[in-house]
């Protein structure tokens, strides 16, 4: 089934002391690129997360947001360190000695100084870490469901591109009879302007060349088996996004070959149709995985 590299998910686990809420947002990338946004106390978990996150999914660019939420009885209490606090008082003295005109530390600087305030995490860590992992799994879920959607709709829109495709294709066989006349027609009409009669086998020749430089039935043949190719990954069940940028360049390659080469103006003009259909199917690959 083909997965977009698009999507959205927000999981939420509620207990009677924690709420915890996982959102993730993911977008086309070339690899898996996954960053994260933690409360400080969920830091030491991210090798965690990054694995759970490795595992359910192959590409894409994952934006993974926790919010913790703690009620009054799961806070963490805190009480002052003596030790730490005396050697506040020591350090500033010696500060004041050398700088007396400087301003004592206020109550709030005291307290944000590393090691002033301990805390007893009741409980804490077992359960809080255990349910963000349990959430963060369902969130994948939800992802990877959303992006499972977003691939079908983008799948439908590239089949339908393909058939649009083999169509043009179609058409422009039908004018090569009559593009390779034309080109007769022309030359005939050149030389009859500057008087000139050719030698019957020369011209013969010279218009079996120019149908050769102008042939684009090649073109045309691997334009089909291209197309078929691709109708063939969007049928299948493994991730596509590589392959289908590979069938896609390709496809890209003969149709510029194919205007190139055409002179015929419908057969030109059929040839712009077409590379527009492969880079609207471009535009579209870029976001499977």
């Amino acid at each position: 089934m083909p997965s977009s590299m698009t999507g959205f998910a927000i999981a939420e686990i509620e207990e009677h002391d924690f709420g915890l809420v996982w959102e993730i947002r993911s977008v086309n990338h070339r690899f898996l690129d996954v960053s994260f946004r933690l409360a400080e106390e969920f830091r030491q978990l991210e090798p965690d997360f990054r694995m759970i996150v490795k595992n359910a999914l192959g590409r894409g660019k994952i934006d993974c947001n926790l919010r913790f939420k703690a009620t009054a009885e799961f806070v963490t209490t805190k009480i002052l360190e003596e030790k730490a606090l005396e050697n506040i008082r020591k350090i500033e003295k010696g500060v004041l000695k050398h700088f007396p005109e400087a301003p004592p530390l206020s109550i709030g600087e005291i307290l944000r100084w590393p090691g002033v305030l301990e805390g007893s995490q009741r409980g804490f860590p077992k359960k809080a870490y255990e349910a963000a992992k349990k959430c963060l799994g369902i969130a994948l879920v939800e992802l990877s469901t959303s992006r499972e959607r977003e691939g079908e709709r983008i799948s439908a829109l590239m089949k339908e591109r393909t058939s649009l495709i083999r169509g043009i294709l179609l058409e422009i066989r039908s004018k090569l009879g009559a593009a390779e006349a034309c080109y007769r027609r022309k030359l005939l009409e050149r030389l009859e302007k500057v008087d000139i009669t050719p030698n019957p086998e020369r011209l013969e020749q010279e218009l079996v060349l120019l149908a050769q430089r102008l042939d684009v039935t090649e073109e045309l043949d691997r334009l089909e088996g291209h197309v078929a190719e691709t109708e063939d990954v969007l049928n299948c069940s493994e991730p596509m996004g590589r392959r289908m940028d590979f069938f896609i360049q390709e496809l890209n390659r003969e149709a510029n070959t194919l205007a190139s080469k055409s002179q015929d103006e419908d057969i030109g003009r059929l040839a712009v149709e077409l590379k527009v259909l492969i880079e609207q199917m471009r535009e579209q690959a870029q976001n499977l995985e």
